[in-house]
């Protein structure tokens, strides 16, 4: 069985939501109950490049320029007095446009000049073994240390290379000091005429790959607290997508891909320092109507990217 949502998304909808493959398994595992099964589906905001600042609404609200330097994506208003109120009521660089959510990330610089991503793309990653919630209106969320001196967990922030058809290549906690030429080959079907037998032909093709930056957010929320004083504890992540009691209530897993227009990571650096300090901040500023209408369809594999869909 899978997923009914439409993968397909026509160019000018308001709601440009894109459906993966539903994951369902067969039986339960030790981490689920006996006879639940995972399930879910995956959606995306694509959210080009905003602007760039010395400020940091979750950390530092109220003090512009404190920060070290972020690059923002989604909300174009977003500054130190941003609330999820005024988000709400500002622009988005988003599709679709019902996401007024505001992410960043610390600058990337190269040899000293600063890097402008070329894509901001994140996932909304929905799967439980029972339940999944929208997350609530104005929750905020830090992922990832910017104080680390060592490689973080993989499950949080890595580098990889990465390019079009899916290639994602060198994962590592550090930038890739080159990021590779594929070569991948497609099979086309050709031109057939209606009694001929189906030709297959095979075309190679050569992906140029480029650096990006992975980050995930955590996934269990303590269903109390929309932020904590360290602007963490509030969150957790699932341990194979299952929430620890403290953090009971399951909600999407945000996963922020960074795409830069650079092939090498010589002499590259976050504005947090060096390259292990990846992070990535959200505030939730979604139509909130239509975001937990959109996490029950696709959760509970109805029609997702519904055209009729007003967002």
């Amino acid at each position: 069985m899978g997923a009914r949502c439409n993968p397909g998304m026509r160019a000018g909808h308001a709601v440009g939501f894109v459906c993966f493959a539903a994951l369902l398994l067969a039986g339960a595992t030790n981490e689920g109950t006996a006879g639940e099964k995972l399930r879910g589906n995956n959606f995306y905001a694509n959210c080009r490049f905003s602007h760039t600042g010395n400020d940091d609404p979750i950390v530092y609200p109220g003090e512009p320029g404190r920060s070290h330097h972020h690059t923002f994506f989604g909300n174009t208003s977003t500054d130190a007095y941003s609330t999820p109120a005024s988000l709400r009521r500002a622009r988005t660089t988003c599709k679709p446009r019902a996401d007024r959510g505001a992410y960043w990330v610390p600058t990337l610089y190269q040899d000293g000049r600063e890097v402008r991503p070329s894509k901001g793309q994140f996932y909304y990653n929905l799967r439980s073994y029972t339940d999944m919630h929208p997350f609530p209106a104005g929750l905020k969320m830090v992922a990832g240390d910017q104080h680390a001196d060592q490689p973080q967990p993989a499950r949080v922030t890595y580098w990889a290379c990465g390019g079009g058809a899916g290639v994602r290549v060198k994962k590592s906690s550090s930038v890739p000091e080159t990021c590779p030429v594929v070569r991948r080959s497609f099979k086309v079907l050709a031109k057939p005429c209606p009694t001929c037998p189906v030709e297959r032909r095979t075309y190679p093709a050569r992906i140029q790959t480029y650096v990006e930056l992975h980050v995930d957010f955590p996934d269990c929320w303590d269903g109390q607290r929309l932020d904590s004083a360290d602007h963490q504890s509030h969150m957790a992540y699932s341990r194979d997508y299952v929430c620890p009691r403290s953090h009971p209530v399951k909600v999407p897993l945000i996963r922020a891909l960074i795409r830069y227009p650079i092939t090498d990571g010589r002499n590259v650096e976050l504005a947090s320092g060096g390259q292990l300090t990846g992070h990535a901040d959200f505030v939730n500023a979604w139509d909130q109507r239509v975001f937990a209408k959109l996490v029950d369809d696709c959760f509970h594999m109805r029609p997702c990217n519904d055209p009729r869909r007003k967002g």
